[in-house]
């Protein structure tokens, strides 16, 4: 196993229960690298641009992003958006992680620079196959970029 496969996996994501459940599946999976989670999109923003700034976060930037698109404030797409503008951020993996199967949502993502767009499932096996699927491409299969 890589170092970096153990960096953190970001997850922003508002719903308690959304995160129980994605968390669950990490675990089934044996998802060995922390899972640090952001409840909002100024708080993901925060972190990502202040990363190892503040008391108990991350002293690196995470392998992904796993991007809730639909919150209040300041949404997935403005995240998206900081993180791909952002020279130091911008080759971070950004999934967007969304119950829209919206064309346009879909659409305006991946103008925005999000690496991939997922729909959450409802089904609990289901996400659990879909999570075993992320992190079976995201960290075992595809090269990521070294970052600091």
């Amino acid at each position: 196993m890589s170092a970096l496969s153990l960096k953190p996996i970001l997850v922003v994501e508002d719903s308690v229960e959304d995160f129980t459940a994605l968390g669950r599946a990490f675990r089934r999976h044996a998802l060995p690298n922390p899972v640090l989670r952001c409840e909002d999109g100024d708080q993901a923003i925060e972190y990502l641009q202040g990363y190892g700034k503040l008391p108990g976060w991350p002293q690196q930037l995470p392998a992904f992003v796993l991007l809730d698109l639909n919150m209040p404030g300041t949404d997935g797409r403005a995240v998206l958006a900081a993180v791909k503008q952002d020279p130091r951020l911008q080759s971070i993996p950004v999934i967007i992680f969304s119950t829209s199967t919206n064309t346009r949502d879909i659409e305006d993502c991946y103008r925005l620079g999000a690496n991939s767009y997922l729909t959450k499932p409802i089904d609990y096996a289901m996400l659990e196959e879909k999570t075993r699927l992320l992190v079976s491409y995201w960290l075992k299969t595809s090269e990521l970029p070294l970052l600091s």
